[in-house]
């Protein structure tokens, strides 16, 4: 019998129809009724680079802005280094992640947005093209072979998500934020 056939019988017994909705409500928190075959849930942020779509897992990212109005310039950094942006009393470093990884400098525009990093010690926004929204995986569809890039990123992704002919790679921002290339922003 189908829940919604066991509510329906309830319907003219109101204490037992509260009862058997609690049970299903316990159930439905717990996950017990789902099928043992059923896979977790990969969620990432979506966002593009030019023409290339990428991911980043939904708990390296702290909040996605809008290109600031004021990005003060530093002197001495290196060109990929937009400058400093006072986010809510916060200084944050904006980085064009285009331009840092060879592509030349991003345009700003309507669709630009900042996708600022959940990171401990390293904080840092992030200079993209457009933020595409969340996307939901099973984590049945990763890979850890990561696919080739127009960017030829690799070297910061950690595998992909694989859908019908859809090739997502995920970026690791912590990858990229710790790596001395990152780290090291002083021109020379």
């Amino acid at each position: 019998m189908t829940a919604s056939a066991t509510l329906k019988s309830l319907r003219d017994k109101p204490f037992e129809l509260l009862l058997e909705l609690e049970r299903l409500a316990r159930v439905a928190l717990t996950g017990q009724g789902r099928d043992a075959g059923s896979e977790r849930e990969w969620v990432g942020v979506a966002f593009r680079i030019s023409a290339e779509s990428f991911l980043v897992a939904r708990e390296e990212t702290r909040e996605v802005l809008g290109f600031p109005s004021v990005v003060t310039r530093v002197p001495g950094a290196k060109a990929w280094i937009r400058g400093i942006a006072n986010v809510r009393g916060q200084l944050l470093p904006v980085v064009d992640l285009r331009a840092f990884l060879g592509g030349g400098a991003t345009n700003t525009g309507r669709s630009t947005r900042v996708l600022v990093a959940h990171h401990r010690e390293v904080p840092a926004g992030l200079l993209v093209d457009e933020v595409l929204g969340f996307r939901r995986f099973n984590e049945g569809e990763f890979s850890n072979a990561p696919p080739p890039t127009i960017a030829r990123c690799e070297r910061y992704l950690a595998g992909a998500f694989r859908r019908g002919t859809e090739s997502w790679p995920v970026f690791s921002l912590r990858t990229l934020l710790e790596s001395p290339e990152f780290l090291q922003a002083a021109a020379s």
